[in-house]
């Protein structure tokens, strides 16, 4: 193809989606100490072993793409989400994070034989040995340099490179309130298929499966709701009348807590390793 799809930087709108909504890069983006801070306030939280809901079926998709006996990096494994269900599919685990506090988190579940090597370490600095498969899931938003890491990714691994990415649409009452009441709201602006994109550019022709889900907000009262589902609105004034007319639709009642219940997908993007410039 010699049109539009080479014409476009996507690593450039990779870039531009990391500024904020005033034009400048957020604080934890650029600053190691308030990321780690972050993460040891995450961590801090978390019981035993607590999965995200959504994690089961991501990772039901991915292990489809995962070859027997294999040895697995994972890159920004976070709270455990798919290095507990991976630690028992692969071979050998190499978990590679920039945090410290993810890494002591995550080490206590494991037995000191166990086949599982933490690497403290941001992925693009990682020094680190070619694995059969290299996995990401969601662990993208601090990597400004998107074509290098996507290159390393596929320099390491000698079978298959798996990258997971949760997608919108966003809440459908703020497309309303867009639609209809004229608000700015505050879109997603870097998604999965900017990665596909960038593989594309960089001579990787990556398969893209998309996973439906549902998300589910519980809360204890309207007003509670209505706050939290008001954050995404850019204007910086509005008619709280406007957010409750739009939101009335979407909202249940179940077992005494007022429900928000929206679909959306989980991006599925894998590859075998190729020769790439």
């Amino acid at each position: 193809m010699r049109g539009s799809p080479l014409q476009i930087n996507f690593e450039k709108l990779w870039k531009e989606g990391m500024l904020d909504w005033h034009g400048n890069m957020p604080k934890r983006m650029v600053n190691d100490e308030l990321e780690e801070a972050y993460w040891a306030q995450s961590m801090q939280k978390k019981t035993y072993k607590q999965v995200d809901d959504h994690a089961k079926n991501i990772y039901e998709k991915m292990k489809q793409h995962l070859p027997q006996n294999a040895s697995c990096i994972e890159i920004g494994p976070g709270w455990g989400n798919y290095t507990f269900p991976l630690s028992e599919d692969v071979q050998s685990l190499t978990l590679v994070d920039g945090s410290v506090s993810v890494l002591t988190y995550l080490k206590q579940y494991f037995k000191s034989d166990a086949p599982v090597q933490f690497v403290h370490s941001k992925w693009e600095d990682a020094q680190i040995e070619p694995h059969d498969v290299v996995i990401g899931v969601n662990c993208f938003y601090r990597m400004y340099e998107m074509n290098a890491s996507l290159k390393k990714m596929n320099m390491l691994a000698k079978k298959r490179a798996i990258i997971g990415l949760t997608t919108g649409p966003i809440q459908p009452h703020y497309v309303i309130l867009d639609e209809q009441y004229g608000y700015a709201i505050k879109y997603p602006r870097r998604d999965y298929i900017a990665i596909v994109n960038m593989l594309y550019q960089l001579g990787i022709y990556a398969d893209c499966e998309m996973l439906k889900l549902e998300r589910v907000y519980r809360y204890d009262t309207l007003e509670q709701l209505y706050e939290a589902q008001s954050k995404k609105i850019l204007s910086p004034q509005f008619e709280m009348a406007y957010v409750k007319a739009s939101l009335e639709s979407f909202i249940t009642v179940e077992d005494g807590l007022y429900v928000y219940r929206y679909p959306f997908y989980a991006a599925i993007i894998s590859w075998e390793p190729s020769l790439v410039t």
